[in-house]
């Protein structure tokens, strides 16, 4: 048997991004709106964002919006209760990660927040939560405050957010 080899030359259009679709998918006067509305990596493109990171430090879960209120609170406590996790309070006087005692790899201050009294294990009601998280706020009225959510089959957290960060934070 006689074997054969195949060759054939293939050419492919180089990548170019993304133009105005010039084509003529609508016919008559609607072509013209119509590559108006097609995308474009030109100086079209207005509705791209860029986050401002100086002075503007990020933290859990929800932390773009603004202060939540109690009953925002109440709800999110409540759906980690409805979902079997354990609520819990933690509270922080600077609140993000920073290095400070040393330089060497995989060292950060500020990795772990201190525990409010235990988590609250058996907690089937989101006042209970409410009124531990006012009791740490007098406690600590100028530290950063989180709510944690453990999930006690998996070991792992699965839900946190900021409560109170303190007013001379920016």
């Amino acid at each position: 048997m006689a074997t054969a080899t195949f060759c054939a030359s293939f050419a492919a259009p180089s990548y170019t991004g993304l133009k105005p679709n010039r084509t003529n998918v609508v016919s008559g006067n609607e072509s013209v709106s119509w590559s108006k509305k097609t995308v474009s990596n030109g100086s079209k493109t207005y509705c791209m964002q860029t986050w401002n990171p100086i002075n503007n430090k990020k933290f859990e879960t929800l932390s773009y919006l603004l202060p939540l209120s109690e009953e925002s609170i109440a709800k999110e406590i409540d759906y980690m209760i409805k979902k079997g996790w354990i609520p819990c309070l933690e509270f922080d006087k600077v609140g993000y990660v920073y290095r400070e005692n040393s330089r060497m790899p995989n060292y950060y201050d500020g990795r772990y927040w201190t525990l409010w009294k235990l988590p609250m294990f058996g907690c089937n009601d989101s006042s209970q939560v409410l009124k531990e998280i006012e009791e740490c706020k007098k406690a600590y009225p100028n530290a950063y405050i989180r709510c944690l959510a453990f999930d006690n089959i998996k070991q792992a957290q699965c839900m946190a957010f900021v409560i109170q960060k303190p007013n001379t934070a920016s």
